[in-house]
């Protein structure tokens, strides 16, 4: 099947058969049918249809100059590059736009305490070469894996891509004694009836609405602002541009994130005024605010974000010139020398030997490529079931159709590759021992697998957004002292990686993980009894953890 010839439906009122439809063509669904379609037994086998509503061409087409990147960007665990390299898609992503993540500092911006993160210190993984197995995760514009995902697509006649057609409606059929396959209507007239129906189709999912799959969550209050980043390269002495970095502020984190060795992508979760403010300003003043916020104490970057929502109150924005001249007082009276990594607007750095401190901050930012600068709402969302019952059945829901999390980890793509990677196991499991795909029988096991798996990601990221979102002396205090106790311990740090992904792509830990984070948790609700207490407890937790990994 060649791209171009996207099969669109033959007559307006016809009823078509298939094993399985698709419903979203992002990443997740994209991957979801080329996941089966990597199977001959599935392709012999199964009809499978891929509904999206977006023009498919557009992003199989996309490009863009080699020095230009989109501001949607993912970070690949290894986990999840395991599975795409075994469905045969990793190899058409275009590998000179991605880039390796080998280390990444992480530290609270109050305090200042740090926790460093090394994937030379883990152990190595069959499903991955030496140098892959070198590398926490893998940066990657989202563009460039769709584009991917659908050159494998292309190979694939047992898939259809339907693209430019809207779902108008889902209903059940009624027929044999009321156990109808679904049917979706779609914006041309057209009808599929189908035994599985999979929700890849985002947060607002209409399966998820047709299965009367109900959800449960919360808006953060918080916005993310996202922009790709210009910096000079790093010197010699340095090493390449490898390195994520992550700094918690009460207001949020803001995350750096390499792409190449001269340009990087931010990420920046703040309340939502300051948000709007900065994607409103200048460019020239944004690059100035993400230097700052790196680099200045948190006293003097919670003033400039001042600085910038009494200027947007009014109407106006600040200069680049007026914030230039505010961040060189703050830095001359925190007494920052010039000659140190954490200068930015009265840096006296040359090309030379980099002082002591280089690889404690990120490259100093030098503009900001246009049209990149963007911001979204930040949700956390959980289905209360991924397999839809009764009325709803032969519904799975897959990415965020089914959750939600915070980016601070960024683990959102991961988890959906993960659904993808166990629903297309449970359905080949089901066609190689003649199951019926969509029952329910067949589904469950994915359901067992995932969603408590996914629940306690989702539940640890959503603890350490709260965590740090204190600002609260004994919750500062405590955070700050289990941050700096796990960066003084290998073993524990190495399990928190693989936890993340970056290890053996069939060992999962992130119970160790979410465990630790239960035990902060309830360090700090015993601290607003007792006070004192909280770092005890807090302790208890990190012991847990480290208890457990002996266990491993």
């Amino acid at each position: 099947m060649t791209f171009g010839a996207i099969r669109r439906t033959f007559s307006a009122q016809a009823v078509r058969d298939f094993d399985v439809v698709i419903v979203g063509g992002g990443p997740v669904g994209l991957a979801l049918a080329s996941g089966l379609g990597s199977y001959k037994m599935v392709r012999e086998s199964l009809k499978v249809a891929l509904i999206e509503a977006g023009d498919l061409s557009r992003t199989r087409d996309w490009t863009l100059p080699p020095d230009s990147y989109s501001n949607r960007v993912s970070s690949i665990a290894n986990s999840s590059r395991a599975f795409l390299k075994d469905i045969g898609v990793w190899g058409l992503v275009d590998q000179s736009r991605t880039c390796p993540v080998k280390e990444m500092q992480v530290w609270d911006g109050l305090s200042d305490a740090r926790i460093s993160f090394d994937a030379a210190n883990l152990p190595s993984s069959g499903a991955l070469n030496a140098a892959e197995s070198s590398e926490m995760a893998r940066l990657i514009e989202n563009l460039n894996l769709q584009r991917a995902l659908l050159r494998h697509l292309e190979s694939i006649r047992s898939i259809e891509l339907l693209q430019k057609t809207r779902v108008e409606s889902i209903q059940r059929e009624d027929r044999d004694g009321g156990h109808g396959w679904p049917l979706v209507h779609l914006s041309d007239g057209t009808t599929l009836r189908t035994r599985l129906l999979v929700g890849a189709d985002g947060f607002n999912s209409p399966v998820r609405a047709y299965a009367g799959i109900h959800s449960y969550g919360w808006s953060y209050d918080v916005r993310a602002v996202v922009a790709t980043l210009n910096h000079s390269p790093r010197g010699a002495f340095q090493g390449p541009n490898h390195t994520a970095y992550q700094r918690f502020l009460p207001t949020g984190p803001i995350a750096f994130l390499p792409l190449s060795p001269t340009v990087s992508s931010l990420v920046w979760s703040t309340k939502p005024a300051l948000a709007e403010a900065l994607c409103r300003a200048e460019p020239a003043v944004l690059t100035h605010m993400v230097n700052a916020a790196f680099r200045l104490p948190e006293v003097s970057v919670r003033y400039l974000h001042n600085l910038i929502l009494d200027a947007h109150s009014t109407g106006t924005s600040i200069s680049d010139e007026d914030i230039r001249n505010e961040i060189a007082f703050r830095e001359n009276s925190h007494d920052i020398p010039g000659y140190s990594a954490y200068s930015s607007v009265s840096s006296m750095l040359s090309a030379g030997v980099p002082p002591n401190d280089a690889m404690a901050v990120p490259p100093l930012v030098t503009s900001i490529q246009l049209g990149t600068i963007a911001s979204f709402p930040l949700k956390f969302n959980h289905a209360e079931s991924y397999l839809g019952e009764g009325a709803g059945n032969r519904t799975v829901l897959v990415g965020d159709a089914a959750h939600t999390i915070h980016p601070l980890a960024g683990q959102g793509l991961n988890l959906g590759l993960g659904d993808v990677r166990s629903l297309v196991q449970c359905i080949v499991q089901s066609v190689a021992h003649g199951g019926d795909i969509g029952s329910y029988t067949s589904l469950r096991p994915y359901a067992a697998e995932r969603y408590f798996s996914n629940h306690k990601v989702m539940s640890a990221v959503d603890k350490l957004h709260k965590l740090y979102s204190s600002t609260w002396d004994p919750v500062v205090w405590a955070r700050s002292i289990g941050l700096e106790v796990i960066n003084e311990l290998d073993s524990v740090k190495a399990a928190l990686m693989m936890d993340a992904g970056a290890g053996n792509p069939e060992r999962s830990q992130w119970d160790l993980l979410a465990d630790g984070i239960k035990g902060v948790s309830n360090g700090l609700s015993t601290a607003k009894m007792f006070g004192q207490a909280i770092g005890v407890v807090f302790n208890s937790g990190i012991n847990e953890i480290t208890r457990k990994l002996s266990q491993h």
